[in-house]
């Protein structure tokens, strides 16, 4: 594809990678599929300061760290964000050690907040407000349906606790695309992203040129280039649920992607390219 028809459709070729290979596909849920949880850093950011803060005034270089922290783990278990901030948290010193939470117990607060305008947005939702595409990455049925006309089994992994996803999957109506949906659970040795590729890549005797990889976390697009396989950054600015996020793509560019997209409303194209149909 020309660096012109690039421009045009909106798709940046990164790296050079095999096309026309891909059997299995691997999609990130929130930020990449859904936008119910659009906005979480916003929330996850104060939770984090004030914990670490306590009675006292946060300073820039606080609300920095944190934002770092936040940026470096997109795509993680939350949990395991959660872990970060308990060492944060004691490394400031500004909290009594008795007043500490477990990460379960930040995991705990943090939920609280964020599951507020989650909830909202599922309940206009159902009264009609709002449509699923007001609610999901513009284009990406499209981009679903043109896999799964392909013949790729499709599955789906999250930093979402597991029945969570499972549930924002299948309000969103797209629960029936994946053969599998997997979420986070109490520990790495149980599930991780990593974990899912690897024991794909093993169960179906994948080579790393038949598996594309699907997400706007770092966490997913590395995961798939340790293992050999395709990563499409998908850089959405999930306030419009369309366009360019430049900090995501930048983000993304560092972890490795072969290619970014703004989001599915290309779909067609950006499927004829990654299968060598064009």
């Amino acid at each position: 594809m020309s660096c012109s028809a690039r421009e045009k459709l909106d798709i940046e070729i990164v790296h050079s990678f095999e096309r026309g290979r891909f059997r299995f596909a691997v999609f990130d849920f929130d930020g990449t599929i859904s936008l119910l949880r659009e906005g979480w850093q916003k929330i996850m950011h104060p939770v984090c300061v004030e914990m670490i803060c306590g009675n006292h005034p946060p300073t820039p270089e606080i609300e920095a760290e944190v934002a770092q922290m936040i940026d470096e783990t997109t795509g993680i278990q939350t949990i395991f964000q959660m872990e970060r901030l308990v060492e944060m948290v004691r490394a400031h010193g500004l909290v009594p050690e008795s007043q500490i939470r477990d990460a379960a117990g930040y995991k705990r607060v943090y939920l609280e907040r964020l599951m507020v305008p989650v909830r909202e947005r599922i309940a206009r939702l159902h009264r009609g407000e709002l449509s699923l595409d007001d609610v999901t990455v513009r284009g990406v049925r499209h981009f679903l349906d043109a896999l799964r006309e392909r013949e790729v089994a499709m599955y789906l992994f999250s930093g979402t606790d597991r029945e969570d996803v499972q549930y924002e999957a299948q309000v969103l109506e797209v629960d029936h695309y994946f053969q599998e949906i997997w979420g986070a659970l109490p520990s790495v040795e149980e599930y991780s992203k990593e974990k899912v590729i690897r024991e794909l890549l093993a169960a179906h005797r994948l080579k790393g040129t038949e598996l594309l990889v699907v997400g706007d976390g770092p966490v997913e697009l590395r995961n798939a280039k340790e293992y050999g396989g395709t990563a499409l950054g998908i850089a959405s600015d999930e306030k419009r649920g369309q366009g360019w996020d430049l900090h995501k793509r930048e983000r993304l560019l560092r972890a490795g992607a072969d290619l970014l997209v703004p989001d599915f409303t290309q779909a067609p194209a950006l499927v004829r390219y990654l299968f060598a149909e064009e």
